[in-house]
């Protein structure tokens, strides 16, 4: 099976516009680069992946575009998409032609309507004339002002990193189950099915999860792209080959064209990618 990573990170500690991880998160504070991810998921199929921004600073996306490895076959970038240059940064971004999308980190700012100000409005639209994509990344709180922002802008490919981070832990699965479904039914959004053993609790086995990939893969069927959030899965104890595994299983009984589609074609399609 091949398989087209939708979501890794690389990043150098103290680099340049390094801030996370920081000596809290021991399991990856460390540099991982491209070598990193090729040892660890030799003979796994992989075929490339999309590089995606770790740190809300122009610094770090400037270092990324820095790596030229075979294995990064996109990367989603940062960009201050409040600030009055955003337009022209975009522009600079958009002439590299391994940049498909941006990422703003919705979850790390307090105000959950941020991305809803008439401010961003020349930034989105910047993204708009120059093919880019919208990597959302956010938690359940979220899902509602996504679902406002999505149909504001139905011209614009949004995907959804991680499922939108559910209360996974607590066992929760509504609201959150309505709203994913509601977005779903937009034809701009598609998922990541990544990130999900991260939100569970310390010794939480990954079958506690079915309920959840079960409603993802019914919600959005070919456009849902399996991600490993590769090295921050580490965090949850998981190896790269682990969470394949897992994801075999709580997907259950596939097509080989489905299982190709979630592992290989979804992420081809959204970021534009010739593999």
């Amino acid at each position: 099976m091949r398989i087209l990573d939708s979501h890794i990170h690389f990043w150098r500690i103290g680099g340049p516009g390094h801030a996370w991880p920081d000596a809290d998160w021991p399991l990856i504070h460390r540099d991982f680069v491209p070598d990193d991810l090729r040892a660890e998921a030799a003979g796994l199929g992989v075929v490339g992946g999309v590089l995606v921004q770790s740190q809300p600073d122009d610094r770090d996306t400037d270092w990324m575009l820095t790596l030229d490895d075979p294995l990064i076959r996109a990367i989603v970038g940062w960009v201050d998409l409040a600030h009055p240059e955003a337009p022209r940064r975009i522009a600079e971004l958009a002439r590299q032609p391994r940049i498909r999308g941006l990422r703003p980190m919705l979850q790390g700012i307090a105000d959950t309507e941020w991305v809803l100000q008439p401010s961003l409005d020349p930034a989105i639209e910047a993204m708009l004339a120059h093919g880019l994509r919208f990597d959302a990344l956010i938690e359940p709180r979220h899902l509602g002002t996504l679902h406002r922002f999505a149909t504001r802008w139905p011209e614009l490919p949004i995907v959804i990193d991680h499922a939108a981070k559910p209360h996974a832990a607590r066992g929760e699965l509504d609201p959150w189950r309505d709203e994913i479904t509601a977005l779903a039914a937009l034809p701009n959004l598609w998922c990541k099915l990544s990130g999900l053993r991260t939100e569970q609790a310390t010794g939480q086995p990954y079958e506690a999860l079915r309920p959840y990939v079960a409603h993802l893969v019914a919600s959005f069927g070919e456009r849902l792209m399996w991600g490993s959030d590769w090295p921050v899965l580490r965090h949850a104890g998981d190896s790269y080959a682990d969470w394949i595994r897992a994801t075999r299983d709580l997907v259950g009984t596939m097509t080989s064209a489905a299982l190709e589609r979630l592992f290989e074609g979804a992420a081809k399609s959204f970021y534009a990618i010739d593999v």
